[in-house]
Order: structure tokens, then C-alpha cells, then sequence
């Protein structure tokens, strides 16, 4: 039985702004949801800065709008009232002996302190809060992760540290790599995120903000209250979290402090990651899958809304028979679950089939190239003979490579790569790749991903400067760049790279056309307009990490010859 079907047999009472001491005495708030009936149950924790107290309709609307028009399954299974952003609903699991507890992070919402988000010292609160709740007198002892992108990116952390009493995470869309998902794709900082992230999602919840617009579930009053502190008080009890990444502009200790030691993660992981994460969260969620070093791990790969399918009866239901066997012990037969299941996208964003094996890429991927030909603008089965260039300015939409009409019916799962053949006028170069498809009537394949309505195929980003590989990590079919140095060009002379392409998936009947973009910025469709053109708000368009003096010239990419510039690809059926 699944779902809301399932018998809900205990009723919720909340426990709220309960107390949390860490170890340097500073007191976190929280919220406990757990079962009236007299027991020890497990528990899933939160802890962020988003406000334990603040509605789905306060934080963000649209969603909230999307989730009353468009799914009546999700409002049926719960009254939706403490429904929270990216975490679990309390009402769907405390009706099945769970207790659901959402701490505020320091300096956030109604825990005081200094507001630091995704650093060692909010790691450590953690750490804490998982074993206070482990031995509470309502707990069993064991403690699970439950979350969405900030509640899901966090357990990388916490699962890598141990903390007693922790047994089982499910990270559901979290960028497992501080640099390379959430801050600087390829390099670049992510100016459009982070300049956008901060100020909505974290500072209007600063403990103490007077001004803060979101009012509390239960008593309607500000969700920063009791302090109420001036903007210059607030100002000096934060970190400058945008001016810190920009202080960063290499992979170093302070982001190695902020990102996992994967190996140390052996507990059980139900990962979930989402074509929609598209810029933000979806390489670092499969990343993480890979590399953690749990034995009992799974993979899966959807689409569609992320947040909304998370709290979908289906998915919670698959989430409770996790949680179930590791945190409750029951034999329910998870280990029968497929290790990884990938769903295959159709070109009008619906899921064709789902995929299933053991591993990621799927055993049956075949990797083909395909061959940049600068001089027809074509993708090519074989590589040119002669050499071609094409040039390009920074401003301009870029070049663009497209196959002819497919002459099969194709299906493409997994991570891509440019390989690329590049020079620049300047000393650097920033390379925006991006993938586009377009069926047999010339219509694009577009999909809707967490900010964009009309996300393309898939995107890659690459700072040409921060082009050194880490041999120990790369595959050829993933690219990993260290980001350790800067290599500055030389204007005019040619060098090979390699450019990531983020997991894709599609279904492509035959006559369909792919298409690759190479730009010197942030994609956009000519004929986009408002804030939606192709990329949402996921852009990198900061003057003081992309001075024109140092990327503002003209790009050119080399093909054929000495220059094999190419596209490998993972087809799961080639063309012939």
C-alpha cells in the first residue's frame, strides 16, 4: 500500500520553539512534530535558513499556486498547513510513527547568533542538533536526513562527520561540491543565483530583521521575532556571503571546508536528483551518489517540478519504505529496489520510460563523438579533413553546430563533453556550451526546470583559464577540473579542452536535429523576453569576476585537421 492509502495510525502534536543548546551554549529553535501516543520513534530532521515557521505561500507563492491548481493528490494527502519550503510535510509522516523536528540555523528565523549559511560553524549545529534529537525521550535513538536543495545539500556535510545517532540520509536535489554546483560552475561565479538567493531567501529571515514580510504558521507574528535589530546591527551579525565566494576564485581550503569527504560517507542513501536542477543542483546530486562510500546506496534521476513531485504520495511513499528499513528496521524488501533508475525524457517534457541497472551511466550507454566542422556549421559523424575556424564575439548569441536530420529514432541518458580546440584575443576566455534539440517538425525540445520554463537540452560551463584536469577524478565521459591555478592564455594561441556537459536525457525520433551552442555568455533565445530567455536566473554576468579587459574579446573555435573538435555524446541506441 502506498501513499495517503497507507494507514495512518497515529495523531500529531507540535512542540514548538523548543529549545536546542549546542555545545557553545548558543540556543537554536526548533519545532517538533511527533506522534500524541506515548513511544520512541525515529526522527527526521531539518536544520536551515529558510524558516521553520514560514508557509510554502509566504516563501513562494508560485509554488504554493502550482501545487493548489495542478495537484489535488498532494492536498489530499495532508491539510498542507505546515507545509514548509524543501522539507518534509509533518502530517504525511507523523500519522506513520515519525517525528518530523525543523530547527532554525543560527542567526536565522528565531534562533539568534551570527548568520553563516553553508559553513563549517552551521556544520557543526548540525552536528549537534542530530544528536540532541537522537536522545530525546520521544526518540528511538535513530536519526534520518529528509530534504530539497538546501535541506538536501547539507547531508553530504553531516553524513561525512558522523554525528552519533545518524543512520540514513535522502538527500533529494543537493549540489554535493560547494565550488563546482552551487557557487562557480566551471569557474564562474554564479552571480545571478547568489546575488538573487541571498537577499530573498536568507537575509529576509535574518533573526531580528523588523522587516521581515513572512509571518509565523501558528501566531501570525514576524518569523524573526523576539529581537529587532537595525540593519546596521544585522549587517554586522552576517557574513558577506556574496563577497566571500568572489574573495575565492579557486577551489581552496575555504571551499574544501564547505564540501564532504565522500568516503566517509558509509551510511544508507536513497539519492534523488532531477533534470530541473539544471545550473544548481543536478550534477552534484548524481556526483554525490557516486562518490560516497555507502555500500547501501540508490540513484534516482527524474524530472518534472522537483519540489512538487518530492511531496507527491507516490514519492513520499517511496520515501517512508526507506526510511522504514533503516530507521525502523522493517524487512519491506528495499534491497530489491533497482540501485539506479533513470527516467527517459520525451521532447514535450513527459518521462518516455524509466531505466533501470546498476549503475551510473547506465551499463548500456554507448559513447559516441560526433565532429564540430567550423566550416559548414555542421555536426558530423567523421572528422573533417581540413581545418576550419570560426570566430565569434563575447556579446554575440556564439557559434552554432547542428547534425543533419537524424536518419534513426535515437535515445541519449547521461553526461556529455566538448571537446574543444579554442583561442582567444585575451588572456581568458569563458566558454557557455549548450545543447539543444529540435524534432522532425523544427519545434525545440524545451523543459521546465526549477527557474526556467524553457531550460534547452542541457548546459556546461568552463573558465578556459581553469581549463587543468585532476587526472585521479576525470573519466572521459566526465571531466573533472581541479581549479587549483589559473593558466592564463596567451591571445591567439590554440588549446585543447575539455568542457562538462551536465546529465541529460531525451527520446529523439528520427528527422530530429541536435544542436550545439558555443557562446562567451549566458544563453539566451533572440526572441526571449521578461526574465525567462533560456536560463531562469542561473547567469554569470558579475563585472568584477568577468572583466571585460580579460574576457571581452572575440573567441574562436578550430575544427578538423590537428583540431578534432568534437561532442561525445551517450547514446543509448547509435546513429547508424
Amino acid at each position: 500500500m502506498t501513499g495517503v492509502a497507507a494507514k495512518q495510525t497515529h495523531t500529531m502534536q507540535q512542540d514548538k520553539d523548543v529549545a536546542v543548546t549546542m555545545r557553545d551554549g548558543a540556543v537554536l529553535r526548533a519545532n517538533v512534530f511527533r506522534p500524541r501516543e506515548p513511544g520512541q520513534y525515529p526522527v527526521l530532521l531539518t536544520l536551515g535558513p529558510y524558516g521553520k515557521d514560514v508557509h510554502l505561500s509566504e516563501f513562494m507563492p508560485e509554488a504554493w499556486t502550482a501545487l493548489r491548481e495542478r495537484h489535488p493528490e498532494i492536498l489530499a494527502a495532508s491539510s498542507c498547513k505546515y507545509l514548509v519550503f524543501e522539507t518534509p510535510d509533518p502530517e504525511v509522516w507523523v500519522g506513520h510513527g515519525y517525528i518530523v523536528v525543523k530547527v532554525d540555523s543560527r542567526g536565522a528565523g528565531k534562533s539568534p547568533g551570527w548568520l553563516d549559511p553553508n559553513s563549517p560553524a552551521e556544520f557543526q549545529d548540525f552536528y549537534d542538533a542530530v544528536g540532541w534529537a537522537g536522545v530525546q525521550p520521544w526518540s528511538s535513538g535513530k536519526v534520518g536526513l529528509l530534504g530539497i536543495s538546501y535541506y538536501a545539500a547539507g547531508q553530504w556535510m553531516i553524513a561525512s562527520m558522523r554525528p552519533p545517532h545518524l543512520a540514513a540520509i535522502l538527500p533529494w536535489q543537493g549540489a554535493s561540491d560547494f565550488y563546482r554546483d552551487r557557487v562557480r560552475q566551471g569557474g564562474m561565479f554564479s552571480s545571478g543565483f547568489i546575488r538573487r538567493w541571498w537577499p530573498r531567501s536568507v537575509l529576509r529571515n535574518q533573526h531580528g530583521n523588523t522587516e521581515c514580510p513572512f509571518k509565523d504558521i501558528d501566531i501570525g507574528e514576524r518569523t524573526t521575532a523576539p529581537a529587532s535589530l537595525t540593519p546596521r546591527q544585522l549587517a554586522a551579525n552576517r557574513v558577506d556571503y556574496p563577497g566571500d565566494i568572489l574573495a575565492h576564485a579557486l577551489d581552496d581550503d575555504w571551499y574544501r571546508a564547505r564540501s564532504p569527504k565522500f568516503e566517509d560517507i558509509t551510511l544508507p542513501a536513497l539519492v534523488v536528483a532531477n533534470y530541473g536542477g539544471l545550473g544548481l543542483h543536478l550534477r552534484g546530486t548524481i556526483e554525490g551518489y557516486q562518490r560516497i562510500g555507502s555500500r547501501d546506496k540508490w540513484l534516482k534521476v527524474q524530472s518534472g517540478s522537483y519540489f512538487l513531485t518530492f511531496l507527491s504520495p507516490d514519492s513520499v511513499a517511496l520515501q517512508r519504505r526507506f526510511f522504514d528499513r533503516y530507521l525502523k528496521g522493517i524487512d519491506n524488501g528495499w534491497e530489491n529496489e533497482p540501485r539506479v533508475e533513470v527516467g527517459l525524457r520525451t521532447a514535450d517534457d513527459r518521462i518516455a520510460r524509466n531505466m533501470t541497472g546498476t549503475q551510473w551511466p547506465l551499463a548500456e550507454t554507448r559513447w559516441q563523438s560526433i565532429y564540430l566542422d567550423a566550416a559548414s556549421c555542421a555536426l558530423t559523424n567523421g572528422a573533417p579533413l581540413a581545418e576550419a575556424s570560426l570566430s565569434y564575439e563575447v556579446s554575440a548569441e556564439g557559434a552554432v553546430f547542428r547534425t543533419p536530420p537524424l536518419e534513426r529514432d535515437i535515445e541519449l541518458a547521461g553526461p556529455a563533453v566538448a571537446k574543444l580546440w579554442v583561442s582567444s584575443a585575451t588572456t581568458d576566455m569563458d566558454l557557455f556550451a549548450t545543447l539543444r534539440a529540435y524534432g522532425p517538425d523544427g519545434k525545440e525540445a524545451v523543459f521546465v526546470t526549477a527557474i526556467e520554463p524553457r531550460a534547452p537540452l542541457s548546459q556546461g560551463w568552463l573558465r578556459v583559464s581553469q581549463r587543468k584536469l585532476d587526472p585521479a577524478l576525470s573519466t572521459p565521459w566526465r571531466p573533472f577540473h581541479a581549479h587549483d591555478e589559473t593558466q592564463a592564455l596567451v591571445p591567439g594561441e590554440v588549446y585543447e579542452v575539455q568542457l562538462e556537459i551536465w546529465p541529460l536525457s531525451i527520446a529523439l525520433p528520427r528527422g530530429s536535429v541536435i544542436e550545439l551552442v558555443l557562446a562567451g555568455r549566458d544563453f539566451e533565445r533572440p526572441d526571449a523576453t521578461g526574465p525567462y530567455k533560456g536560463s531562469g536566473f542561473f547567469l554569470h554576468d558579475d563585472p568584477l569576476d568577468r572583466p571585460l579587459a580579460r574576457f571581452g574579446g572575440a573567441h574562436t573555435i578550430h575544427t578538423g585537421g590537428a583540431y578534432a573538435s568534437s561532442l561525445l555524446l551517450p547514446f543509448l541506441e547509435c546513429v547508424s
